[in-house]
């Protein structure tokens, strides 16, 4: 089983739609993705998500299927800022990088920042969602592991926030540290494989996270679009 995680383009928020940086950037992509042999193309409901993988369904001329839970993560916390909220990965480091519950798979909500959150009751639906979609395919989860199977190659187009939560829940990765450890920038391409032993117990392992090979190919720059430098606690 092969599985691209892919995030929109730059995007255009006050519209949800894409720059035109943004629109660029889905061109090249979709230069990439058409070229693969693709099954099956998953979707946020969401308009930006929507709009990249559109250059992307008029090249390989196939249909596609939203599914609700791709949308964008819903985890989020009151922030310092009166009236504003904060995401739950734009965390600033001094308040998780050194609690050590949040590098754990079972403890992490057990934890300062995400007691208060919305994050802990919003994560069992992106865990549910990857888990039905994979079944099916054939491939059941007992544990960290997945058994049984077909070997095809689907693609989600999604968001930041929800595809490094993806990603972690599959590699076994805490929420917290997929989501704050990562950077997926537009239009990257993050990619999962099986690799099944002879008993017939599988694993994700990450053959590339974030690529963005073919923006480098189209001389079109990284956009820093969710990437937090610097940020007020």
């Amino acid at each position: 089983m092969k599985i691209h995680i892919i995030r929109h383009g730059d995007p255009d928020y006050s519209i949800d739609s894409l720059t035109e940086k943004g629109w660029r950037e889905a061109e090249l992509l979709s230069r990439r993705i058409a070229r693969l042999p693709i099954d099956d193309f998953y979707c946020s409901p969401l308009g930006r998500a929507k709009d990249t993988l559109k250059p992307t369904l008029e090249k390989v001329k196939k249909d596609f299927e939203v599914l609700p839970w791709l949308r964008e993560f819903e985890g989020r916390k009151e922030a310092s800022t009166p009236g504003k909220t904060r995401i739950a990965w734009d965390i600033p480091p001094s308040l998780w990088c050194n609690e050590m519950n949040y590098y754990t798979l079972d403890r992490w909500t057990d934890t300062s920042w995400m007691k208060d959150s919305t994050a802990p009751k919003a994560y069992p639906e992106v865990q549910e969602g990857i888990d039905r979609l994979l079944l099916r395919y054939g491939w059941r989860r007992d544990g960290m592991a997945y058994y049984g199977g077909e070997d095809k190659e689907i693609a989600l187009f999604c968001h930041f926030g929800l595809g490094s939560l993806v990603m972690g829940y599959l590699l076994g990765i805490p929420p917290v540290v997929a989501q704050n450890s990562f950077f997926l920038a537009p239009t990257s391409v993050t990619t999962l494989v099986t690799e099944t032993d002879t008993t017939g117990c599988s694993h994700f392992r990450a053959t590339g996270v974030g690529d963005i090979s073919h923006l480098y190919a189209g001389d079109e720059p990284m956009s820093e679009s969710g990437l937090y430098p610097n940020f007020e606690k």
